[in-house]
C-alpha cells in the first residue's frame, strides 16, 4: 500500500497490466490523462479504452524500446494535448504502461523549428541580394553612378542583417539574464526625453513630419533595468513612427493607475491592426503585413522584445488597436517598481545614451 501510494503521487501516469493487457491498477494521473475510471475500468483491456491507432500498432508489435506519441483525452484543435506512452515488461508477462504529458515539450520543439526557419528566411533574403550585387560588381564594368547606387543598396542589406542580429542577441540576453533589480531607480521623464529625440530624428529621416507629443512633466520614477526599459519604449515609439503616415499624430505619456501601478503609453494615428492579428502580434517574426514591414525596415522581433522586458519587470504589454483608428501600446509596471520622484533615497540609474544596442 505504501508503494502504491508513492506511485499515486507520481506526476506521470502509471498503469499496471496483466498478461492479457487488462488493467489491474492505475494512478490518478493516468486516469486523468487517458480517460480511465480507476474503479469501473479495472480488468478491462487497455486496447479497448485507448483506441488510438498508433498505440494499437505499438502494442501489437511488441517492441517497447521506444515510446509512442498519441493525442490526449482533452485534445482539441485550439488546445492540443500530446502524451508519450511506453510499455515496460516486468514480472511474469505483466507490463507497466507509463504516460507523460509532453504538450509543452512538443510546442517548444515546434517553436524552435519555426524560429530556426524564420531566422534562416530573414537572413537569406538580404544575403541573396548582397551576393547578386557582389557578383555584378565583380563581373561587369559599371559607371561610377551605378556602382555607387549598388554599394548603397548593399549597405542597406548589411544594415538590415546587423539589426536582425542585434535584436536576436537582445532576446537571448533577456531570456538568459537575472531579473532586473528594484534597487535602482530612473526618472520617467529622462526615459521619455531619450525616446523623443530618437522619434524626431527618425521622423525627419523618413520625411514624415509627424505631430509628436511627449509628456515632459512626469515626476515619477521606475525601478529596473534602464537599458531594457529604454529599449522597450524605443521599440514602441520607433514602430509608431515607421507605420504612421506622414503628418500623423503620435503621443507618448506616463499614466498612474489604481493600486499604485504605472504605464508608459504610446498612441498613434496609424492604420491600426485587425483584431485577428492581435493575439499573435508579439510572437517572434510575426508580421501583420510582411511586405510593409520590409519597407519600414522591421525585423519582426520588436514587440517580442517589448513583451519580454515588461514581463521581466513584473508587468505586461497591453495592445488596443482597430483598423482606421490607430493603435495604443502600453507597458504596465507593478506598484513595487513605481514611486514619486526622489522618494526613499535609493540609487538612481543613469539613462543609456542610446538604445541602438538593444
Amino acid at each position: 500500500q505504501e508503494f502504491l501510494a508513492a506511485i499515486q503521487a507520481s506526476p506521470n501516469g502509471v498503469v499496471l497490466l496483466d498478461r492479457e493487457g487488462r488493467i489491474e491498477w492505475c494512478n490518478q494521473t493516468a486516469a486523468t490523462q487517458l480517460g480511465i475510471d480507476p474503479q469501473r475500468d479495472l480488468m478491462q483491456l487497455v486496447g479497448n479504452l485507448l483506441r488510438d491507432p498508433a498505440f494499437a500498432a505499438y502494442q501489437a508489435q511488441g517492441d517497447y524500446g521506444r515510446d509512442v506519441v498519441v493525442s490526449g483525452r482533452d485534445n482539441s484543435p485550439g488546445k492540443p494535448v500530446r502524451l508519450s506512452l511506453q510499455l515496460h515488461p516486468y514480472g511474469d508477462g505483466r507490463r507497466l504502461l507509463l504516460s507523460r504529458d509532453i504538450t509543452a515539450l512538443d510546442q517548444a520543439d515546434a517553436m524552435r523549428r519555426d524560429f530556426v526557419a524564420n531566422v534562416s528566411h530573414e537572413i537569406r533574403t538580404p544575403l541573396t541580394v548582397l551576393a547578386g550585387f557582389i557578383e555584378t560588381l565583380q563581373q561587369l564594368p559599371l559607371p561610377d553612378e551605378d556602382r555607387a547606387r549598388y554599394l548603397q543598396l548593399m549597405a542597406q542589406q548589411a544594415s538590415r542583417m546587423q539589426t536582425l542580429v542585434a535584436d536576436l542577441l537582445t532576446l537571448s540576453r533577456l531570456e538568459g539574464s537575472p531579473l532586473p533589480r528594484t534597487a535602482e531607480w530612473m526618472p520617467v521623464a529622462g526615459l521619455l526625453a531619450h525616446c523623443e529625440q530618437e522619434a524626431r530624428s527618425l521622423s525627419t529621416l523618413l520625411g514624415k513630419s509627424h505631430e509628436l507629443h511627449f509628456d515632459a512633466s512626469v515626476a515619477e520614477e521606475v525601478a529596473g533595468s534602464a537599458s531594457e526599459l529604454q529599449s522597450a519604449v524605443s521599440n514602441l515609439v520607433s514602430n509608431a513612427v515607421r507605420y504612421t503616415p506622414a503628418g500623423g499624430r503620435i503621443t507618448v505619456q506616463w499614466r498612474r493607475l489604481p493600486g499604485g501601478r504605472g504605464e508608459i503609453v504610446v498612441q498613434d494615428s496609424g492604420p491600426g491592426i485587425p483584431a485577428e492579428h492581435l493575439p499573435r502580434i508579439t510572437e517572434r517574426f510575426y508580421r501583420v503585413d510582411r511586405s510593409r514591414s520590409r519597407e519600414t525596415g522591421g525585423t519582426g522581433l520588436g514587440l517580442a522584445i517589448v513583451k519580454h522586458v515588461a514581463q521581466r519587470h513584473g508587468g505586461e504589454l497591453r495592445i488596443d488597436s482597430r483598423p482606421g483608428t490607430g493603435s495604443t501600446f502600453a507597458i504596465v509596471l507593478p506598484a513595487t517598481r513605481v514611486r514619486s520622484g526622489n522618494a526613499g533615497g535609493h540609487t538612481q540609474a543613469s539613462m543609456p545614451s542610446s538604445a541602438a544596442a538593444d
